[in-house]
C-alpha cells in the first residue's frame, strides 16, 4: 500500500466516526473491513500511521469491542517522541490496559523515563495513564519515582503526583508510610490546586482508618479555618466527623468554628456537611453535657429551611441529617412535628419515605395515636401498593418498637391491627399476622379481646379471602385461627367459630394456612368437649363429633402434603372418640391434655446457633458422588416448568378469550402496584361488620388519661407540690410481658459477619506514628555497577582500615536519625496533646527554691534544649559540613567546661547528694482516682469527680460501668435524686424526675465510660446523694428489668481544681491576712516525702509551690474560687500538715478528709 497524506486523511478517525453515526453502511461489516485496515496499518513503521489506528481502536473499544489483542502495538505508540503520538498510546492504554494484560510489564521503563522528562505534558499524561492501570508491580517499581514528583517545581506535576499516590498506596500498601510525610507537606504547597489535591486523598484514606490520622487535626484545623475552598471545607469537615469519635477532645475544639461556618455560609453542600459534623460531635460528647443544646436548635432551625426548600434534593438530605440528630436528641427534633407531617403530603416518594423513618423515632405515649391516626388516613388515600405497604410497615414498626413501651391501650392497637386488615392487595399480610399473635401471647390481659376480634374475623373470612396470593391478606386467618385455637377458653360462642373454621371455602387458602386451621379446629374441639362434658351435654358433645367426622374429608382431599397429614391423623383421632362417646365413656379430659401447657415463642436465629455435633462433617457427601465419566449424551428431562416454557416459547398458540381476560386481569393488577401510575380513584377498602373502629379508643384513652390526670393532681395538692405530667407519667391500661424466647441446648455466641477479605483498604490499616525502619524504604531502581579489578599491591591493609571507618560513622549518624525521629513523633504527640487540652498545663513539681545551684544547672539546661531543634537542623544540610561541625564541636568542649565549674562548685560531699537524688528518684506507687459507687451480679460502676474553672460551680461525675454476667445490658439509664444543693443536668424538656439515659449498651465483658453534670450551690460540706441504674439484661433465657442502687459522694476535695501557683504570689497570699488557719497531724507514718506529695496532690487536686527538704508549700483552687494553702512538714513518723482557707469550714472539712488518705500511709 502508499501511505500518502491523502490516503492517511482518508483512513482517519473523523470519516470513520461520520459513516458509523449516519448509518451510511451496515455496521457490522463496515467494522470489520476497518479492523483489517487497522491490523495492516499497525504493521506499518510509520508511527505516525501507527498512532492513527490506535486513536481508531479507542473509538471501537467505546462501542465494545475488544482490542487486547493490540496492547503491544500501544506500547510502541506510547513510547513515540512526539507529544500528540504519546497521548494517543495512553489514552489507548488507560482503556484497555488491566493486571491481567501480559505486556503490561514492558511499560515499566517508559513510564518511568517519560515521569523524568523535562516536559511538565508528557509527565502529566504519563501520570494520568498510570493512574488508570496501575498493578501492584508498577506501583511497587514507580513509588519512589512518583514520590520525587511530589516535589517538583510546576504545580501541574505536584498535583498530579499527589493524586495518583492515592492508586498507589491501594496496589502497594508499604508505600504508605515512606511517602506519607512528604504527602503531609502538601497540605501546606502553596499553590491551592496541590493543597487541595492532598487534602481529597489523605480524607480518602482517613474514610477507611481515620485512627491513623489523627495526629493532623491540628493541621486540618488550621486549614479549615483559614480556607475559602468550599469542596476542600467539606473534605476536612467530613474528616473531622469520622475522628470526632475517637477523641472526644476534638469536639470541643470543633464546636465553634462549625457553628460560625453555619453562620455564614450560603453553600448548601458545606452546610449539610456542618450539621452533619455538628451531631458527630455532639454524639461523640457525653449525653450529660447540656451545654451545647444552642448548637442542636441551630442545627434543626437549619435542617428547617432546608426541609422547607422548594428543591426535592435539598428537601431530602434535610430529612436525612434530622433523623440522625433524633437518635440523640428527639426532643428538639418533635418540636417539628409539623412539617414531618406535611411531607408525607409530597408527590416524591422518596421524600414521604424519608418522613416515615422520621416519624419512627418522633413517636410518644402522647402522640402515638395522633400519628397513627395521620398515617391511617395516608393508607385510605394512597395510590398503588408500594407507598401503602411501606406506610403499613411503618404504623406497625412505629406501635411495636422497643416492646411496645408507647402504646397505653392494646385494644385500640389490636383494632388498628384489624383495620388494616381492610387492605386490598397488600403483601404484608404476614407482618399483620405476626403482630396479633405476639401481641396475643405477650400481654395476658388481651387476650379476651383479641380472641373476640379474631373470632368476628374468622366468620368474616369470606371478606378476606378475596386474595389468596402469597404473603396477601390472607395470612391474618394464620393467626386468628391459632389465636381462637389456642386461647378457646375466652370464646363466647366456640361451636360458631368452630363452623367458620370448617366451612368448604376454607380449602381454597393456602396450604400452611389450611395446616393451621386443622390443628387448631382439634383445640377447639377439646375446649368445646370440656364444658359440655361438664354441663352433662352428652348429645351436644356427640352431635360436635359428628360435624368433625363429616367436615375433615375435606381436608383429607388437600393437594398439601402437610395438610392431608394433619386432618388423617385427626380424623382417626375423632372416629375413636365417637366410638368411646357412643360407649358413654367421658373423654374430654383425654383430648384436652393434647395441648396442655404454653408454647415459648422461639428464638429467630434458634437454627443458626445450633452447635454442631463432634464427628459430624456437613460439607462431607451422604452418598458416593456422582462420577464424571456417567453418559453425557443422554438428554435429561425437563422436570421443572421453566425448562418446558423455555423449550416451547417459540411456538405462539392462538389466544382465546380466556387467556385474553387473564392477562387483561394481570395488566390492571400491575398497574395497581405500580406507583407511578395514576388512578382514577383509590380502591374502595371493605368493611368488617361487627368490628369496633380505632376511633373509639382514641376517645376512650382521652377520657382515661383526663381521669388519671385528676387523681394525679389531687394527691399533688395533697402533698402542696405542682402536679407536672411527662410521657412516663402515663400508666398503660395492660402490662406487657417479656416472654422468653426459646434456644437450643449449648447454643453457640452471636454470629458476626465476617469482613470482606477482598477490601483494599484493610491493607492501609497502618500506624503512621512508628518510626520508618530500613526494610520499609521504597525500592530505588540503579544500574549495576561492574566492579574494577585491582592489582595485589593496591590491596593493602591501610585501605581495609579505611573502609571499616565508614561504616561506624554512618552507623553513628543512623542511630542519631533515628534518635531524632522519635523525638520528633513524642513532639508531635505532645503537641497534639496540647493542642486539644482546654486547661493550662499543670506544674506538678516546679524547682525548689532553696536549692539555687540545681535551678542553676536546669536554667543552663533550658536554653540549650531550646537551641538543639535548630543546631541539629543546620548541622544536617548538605553543604555546610565543616563550618557546622566546628560550631557543634565547640559547643561540646563548652558544655563540659560549665559541668566541670558547676561540680567544683558543690561543697556537700558526694554520698549525701548521691543518697538525695535516689530518695527522689524513687517511684511513685500507682494510684487511681476511680472509686467503687456500686455493684451487683450484672454491672459493677466506678466514678470520679471533676471540677473544672472554666464552669463555675459544676462538677463533672465520670462513672465507668463494666458488664460482669454474661448478658447483653441495653436500655440503661441513670437517675440520681436532687437535693437543695446539688442537681443533676439533664437533657432540655426533662423533669426533676427523669433520668439520663447512658448513650452506649454493654455487650458481656466490655466496659465503657459516660460523664454526667451536676451544679452544686454549696461547696463547704461534703454531700451524698441518692440514685439509681435502671437498665434491661437480655441473655439466652430472655430479658429482664433491673436496677442498681448506689450513693454518690461528692467530697470538699473533688470541688478542688489543680492550680499552678508561683512562690511570690503564695507568699502574698499568706500575707494577705484574709485567710483561716487551721492543722492537723498523723503519726506512724512511714512513706517517703516525695510519695506523700504525690498522694496529697493526686487525690486531693493540690500542686506543689515549693519544697526544701522535709517541708512543702502546696496550693490549690476550688471551683467557687476559694484559695486553700497548705504547709506539709515530715517529721521521723510523722506529717503536720497547716493549712489556710478563705473559708474556714471547708478547709477543716478538706484537713478531715487529707488526715484519712495519710492514715493509710
Amino acid at each position: 500500500l502508499g501511505w500518502t497524506p491523502r490516503r492517511c486523511w482518508d483512513s482517519s478517525l473523523r470519516p470513520q466516526v461520520r459513516r458509523l453515526r449516519l448509518g451510511l453502511v451496515a455496521r457490522a461489516k463496515y467494522i470489520s473491513q476497518c479492523i483489517d485496515e487497522i491490523k495492516q496499518e499497525l504493521k506499518q513503521d510509520n508511527i505516525a500511521v501507527k498512532a492513527n489506528a490506535v486513536c481508531k481502536l479507542t473509538y471501537l473499544q467505546m462501542l465494545g469491542y475488544d482490542i487486547s489483542w493490540a496492547a503491544f502495538n500501544i506500547i510502541e505508540v506510547m513510547s513515540a517522541s512526539k507529544f500528540t503520538f504519546k497521548r494517543i498510546g495512553y489514552l489507548a492504554a488507560s482503556q484497555c490496559f488491566h493486571e491481567g494484560t501480559d505486556v503490561i510489564m514492558l511499560t515499566t521503563n517508559q513510564i518511568r523515563k517519560d515521569l523524568s522528562s523535562p516536559s511538565q505534558y508528557d509527565t502529566g499524561v504519563a501520570l494520568t495513564g498510570l493512574s488508570c492501570f496501575v498493578t501492584p508491580d508498577l506501583a511497587r517499581d514507580l513509588a519512589n519515582d512518583i514520590m520525587t514528583l511530589m516535589s517538583h517545581t510546576k504545580p501541574y506535576i505536584r498535583k498530579k503526583a499527589v493524586l495518583i499516590m492515592y492508586k498507589v498506596f491501594l496496589k502497594y500498601p508499604e508505600s504508605l508510610r515512606p511517602a506519607f510525610p512528604r504527602l503531609k507537606e502538601k497540605l501546606e504547597d502553596p499553590d491551592p490546586g496541590v493543597q487541595s489535591a492532598a487534602v481529597n486523598v489523605i480524607c480518602e484514606l482517613a474514610r477507611r482508618n481515620p485512627k491513623n490520622y489523627l495526629s493532623l487535626a491540628p493541621l486540618f484545623f488550621k486549614l479549615m479555618t483559614s480556607s475559602t475552598n468550599n469542596w476542600v471545607l467539606i473534605k476536612i469537615i467530613k474528616l473531622f466527623g469520622a475522628l470526632t469519635p475517637l477523641e472526644p477532645r476534638l469536639g470541643k475544639k470543633l464546636i465553634e468554628p462549625l457553628t460560625n461556618l453555619i453562620h455564614s455560609t450560603s453553600a448548601m453542600s458545606l452546610l449539610y456537611e456542618c450539621v452533619n459534623t455538628v451531631i458527630a460531635v455532639l454524639i461523640s460528647l457525653s449525653s450529660g453535657m447540656p451545654n451545647h443544646s444552642a448548637s442542636i436548635q441551630l442545627c434543626v432551625q437549619k435542617l428547617r429551611i432546608l426541609i422547607e426548600d422548594s428543591d426535592q434534593n435539598l428537601k431530602y438530605l434535610g430529612l436525612l441529617a434530622m433523623s440522625k440528630i433524633l437518635r440523640t436528641h428527639p426532643k428538639s427534633v418533635q418540636s417539628h412535628k409539623d412539617l414531618i407531617l406535611q411531607c408525607l403530603d409530597d408527590k416524591d416518594e422518596s421524600i414521604r419515605l424519608r418522613a416515615l423513618d422520621l416519624l419512627y423515632g418522633m413517636v410518644s405515649k402522647k402522640n402515638l395515636m395522633e400519628i397513627v391516626k395521620r398515617l391511617m388516613t395516608h393508607v385510605d388515600k394512597a395510590e398503588g401498593t408500594t407507598y401503602r405497604d411501606e406506610l403499613l410497615t411503618k404504623i406497625i414498626d412505629i406501635c411495636s418498637q422497643s416492646n411496645y413501651q408507647h402504646i397505653t391501650n392494646f385494644e385500640w392497637y389490636i383494632s388498628i391491627l384489624v383495620e388494616l386488615t381492610r387492605l386490598e392487595g397488600t403483601r404484608h399480610g404476614h407482618l399483620i399476622a405476626a403482630q396479633m399473635l405476639d401481641v396475643a401471647i405477650r400481654v395476658k390481659a388481651i387476650r379476651k379481646f383479641a380472641v373476640s376480634q379474631m373470632s368476628a374475623l374468622l366468620d368474616s373470612a369470606h371478606l378476606v379471602t378475596s386474595s389468596t396470593q402469597h404473603n396477601g391478606i390472607c395470612e391474618v386467618l394464620y393467626a386468628a385461627a391459632w389465636i381462637c385455637g389456642e386461647f378457646s377458653e375466652h370464646l363466647q360462642e366456640p361451636h360458631q367459630t368452630l363452623e367458620a373454621m370448617l366451612r368448604p371455602k376454607v380449602t381454597t387458602l393456602p396450604g400452611h394456612i389450611q395446616a393451621v386451621y386443622v390443628q387448631n379446629v382439634v383445640k377447639l374441639y377439646a375446649s368445646i368437649l370440656q364444658r359440655q362434658e361438664q354441663a352433662g351435654e352428652a348429645e351436644a358433645a356427640q352431635e360436635v363429633t359428628q360435624l368433625l367426622v363429616e367436615r375433615l374429608p375435606q381436608f383429607v382431599q388437600s393437594a398439601d402434603l402437610e395438610v392431608q397429614e394433619r386432618a388423617s391423623c385427626i380424623l382417626q383421632l375423632v372416629k375413636h372418640v365417637q366410638k368411646l362417646q357412643a360407649k358413654g365413656v367421658p373423654v374430654a379430659e383425654e383430648v384436652s391434655a393434647l395441648f396442655a401447657g404454653e408454647l415459648n415463642p422461639v428464638a429467630p436465629k434458634a437454627q443458626k446457633k445450633v452447635p454442631v455435633p463432634e464427628g459430624l462433617d456437613l460439607d462431607a457427601w451422604i452418598n458416593e458422588p456422582p462420577s464424571d465419566s456417567e453418559s453425557e449424551d443422554e438428554k435429561p428431562k425437563a422436570i421443572f416448568h421453566d425448562e418446558e416454557q423455555r423449550q416451547a416459547r417459540h411456538r405462539h398458540p392462538e389466544v382465546d378469550e380466556e387467556e385474553l381476560a387473564r392477562r387483561r386481569e394481570a395488566r390492571k393488577q400491575e398497574q395497581a402496584n405500580n406507583p407511578f401510575y395514576i388512578k382514577s380513584s383509590p380502591s374502595p377498602q371493605k368493611f368488617l361488620p361487627g368490628m369496633p373502629m380505632s376511633e373509639q379508643y382514641v376517645k376512650l384513652e382521652e377520657e382515661r388519661r383526663h381521669q388519671q390526670r385528676l387523681e394525679k393532681g389531687r394527691k399533688a395538692r395533697r402533698h402542696g407540690s405542682l402536679p407536672t405530667e411527662s410521657d412516663e407519667d402515663i400508666a398503660p391500661a395492660q402490662q406487657v410481658d417479656i416472654i422468653t424466647e426459646e434456644m437450643p441446648e449449648n447454643a453457640l455466641p452471636s454470629d458476626e459477619d465476617d469482613k470482606d477479605p477482598n477490601d483494599p483498604y484493610r491493607a492501609l490499616d497502618i500506624d503512621l506514628d512508628k518510626p520508618l525502619a530500613d526494610s520499609e524504604k521504597l525500592p530505588i531502581q540503579k544500574h549495576r555497577n561492574t566492579e574494577t579489578s585491582k592489582s595485589p599491591e593496591k590491596e593493602d591493609i591501610p585501605a581495609v582500615e579505611k573502609k571499616s571507618k565508614k561504616p561506624k560513622k554512618k552507623e553513628k549518624k543512623h542511630k542519631e536519625k533515628e534518635r531524632e525521629k522519635e523525638r520528633k513523633k513524642e513532639k508531635e504527640k505532645k503537641d497534639l496533646d496540647f493542642w486539644l487540652s482546654t486547661t493550662p498545663p499543670l506544674v506538678t513539681a516546679p524547682a525548689p527554691a532553696p536549692s539555687t545551684e540545681e535551678l542553676g544547672v536546669n536554667a543552663a539546661a533550658a536554653p540549650e534544649d531550646t537551641c538543639e531543634g535548630p543546631k541539629a537542623e543546620e548541622a544536617e544540610d548538605g553543604d555546610t559540613g565543616k563550618s557546622s561541625r566546628h560550631k557543634k564541636k565547640h559547643k561540646k568542649e563548652k558544655e563540659e567546661r560549665t559541668k566541670d565549674k558547676k561540680r567544683g562548685r558543690k561543697k556537700q560531699p558526694v554520698p549525701e547528694e548521691n543518697g538525695a537524688e535516689e530518695e527522689e528518684e524513687e517511684p511513685v506507687p500507682p494510684m487511681s482516682s476511680y472509686c467503687l459507687l456500686a455493684e451487683n451480679s450484672y454491672i459493677k460502676m466506678t466514678y470520679d469527680v471533676q471540677a473544672s474553672l472554666q464552669k463555675d460551680s459544676q462538677v463533672t461525675v465520670s462513672v465507668i460501668l463494666e458488664n460482669q454476667s454474661s448478658s447483653f445490658l441495653k436500655n440503661m439509664e441513670l437517675n440520681v435524686l436532687d437535693s437543695l444543693n446539688a442537681k443533676m443536668a439533664r437533657p432540655e424538656g426533662s423533669s426533676v424526675h427523669d433520668g439520663v439515659p447512658v448513650p452506649f449498651q454493654l455487650p458481656p465483658g466490655v466496659s465503657n465510660e459516660a460523664k454526667f453534670v451536676f451544679t452544686i450551690q454549696s461547696i463547704v460540706m461534703a454531700q451524698k446523694l441518692k440514685g439509681t441504674l435502671s437498665f434491661i439484661a437480655k441473655d439466652a433465657d430472655g430479658a429482664t428489668h433491673e436496677k442498681l442502687d448506689f450513693r454518690l459522694h461528692f467530697s470538699c476535695s473533688s470541688y478542688l481544681v489543680t492550680t499552678p501557683c508561683y512562690s511570690d504570689a503564695f507568699a502574698k497570699l499568706l500575707e494577705s491576712g484574709d485567710l483561716s488557719m487551721s492543722s492537723v497531724r498523723v503519726d506512724g507514718i512511714s512513706m517517703s516525702f516525695q510519695n506523700l506529695l504525690a498522694k496529697i496532690s493526686f487525690h486531693h487536686h493540690f500542686s506543689v509551690v515549693e519544697r526544701v527538704d522535709s517541708c512543702a508549700s502546696m496550693y490549690s483552687r476550688s471551683v467557687q474560687g476559694h484559695h486553700v494553702c497548705l504547709l506539709v512538714k515530715k517529721g521521723e513518723r510523722s506529717v503536720s500538715v497547716d493549712g489556710k482557707c478563705s473559708d474556714a469550714t471547708l478547709l477543716g472539712n478538706l484537713l478531715e478528709e487529707m488526715k484519712a488518705t495519710l492514715a493509710q500511709c
